[in-house]
């Protein structure tokens, strides 16, 4: 797989396509790039203190080559994988043995993982990156360990939600049995829809962005189809 092309510079719509640039967008303290990646169309993205210039990569989902152009040398401490599916790891190895970055995952999960979990989380903990922090909400439901990365950026910048399958436009992510599905959708709704406001920007595992204020008003819909 070739180098993604460079990000053109326009402004951030969260629209990415495989084998397309990343989408860049920059927020007072923190710079985020999106890149979409295999057939699965899986979502990365760095995660870059514009402070100190250090990195944090969500899901090496695959193509490691377009992962590490996209990193760049030498910037990368860790590597956070928001839940055990394969599709969102199978470039780990790979990132890991370039770039040495610690590994990251909900402790659930991490034996799911192809590589050694170096540091395993739980809801209410932390992952710095530079000098920002991210805060770790464990999601129960799509996988056990499934967990959502929380950035509360100045007032400027509102606070951004890197949810992995956990939330997407237009529903939660998918689940194998009725006790699990209410199990996310009890997390979503206490955890995420009632902890953050409407302007709060959430990133899925695959696709589109979008805001908790589009999503709030089908939170009962979704209860009641249950996917």
């Amino acid at each position: 797989m070739t180098s993604p092309p460079p990000a053109t510079g326009r402004p951030y719509t969260g629209d990415v396509e495989v084998g397309g640039p990343a989408d860049v967008r920059e927020l007072p303290g923190l710079t985020i790039s999106k890149l979409a990646v295999s057939e699965m169309a899986n979502n990365a993205y760095l995660l870059r203190c514009t402070a100190t210039g250090e990195g944090l990569l969500i899901d090496a989902a695959a193509e490691p080559e377009a992962l590490l152009a996209l990193i760049g040398p030498g910037s990368v401490r860790t590597v956070v994988t928001t839940h055990g599916h394969w599709d969102h790891h199978r470039a780990l190895p790979e990132v890991v043995a370039a770039t040495g970055a610690t590994t990251v995952a909900g402790t659930a999960d991490a034996a799911d993982l192809p590589v050694p979990v170096q540091r395993t989380v739980e809801h209410g903990d932390t992952v710095p990156v530079g000098d920002q922090v991210l805060e770790v909400v464990h999601l129960r439901g799509h996988t056990p360990g499934s967990i959502a990365l929380v950035w509360r950026g100045p007032e400027d910048a509102g606070v951004h939600v890197f949810t992995g399958d956990s939330l997407f436009p237009g529903g939660p992510g998918r689940t194998t049995s009725p006790a699990d599905f209410t199990s996310l959708m009890d997390d979503l709704e206490e955890r995420i829809f009632g902890q953050f406001d409407d302007k709060t920007w959430f990133y899925p595992g695959h696709g589109k962005d979008s805001t908790l204020g589009v999503e709030r008003p089908h939170l009962g819909e979704w209860r009641e189809r249950g996917w």
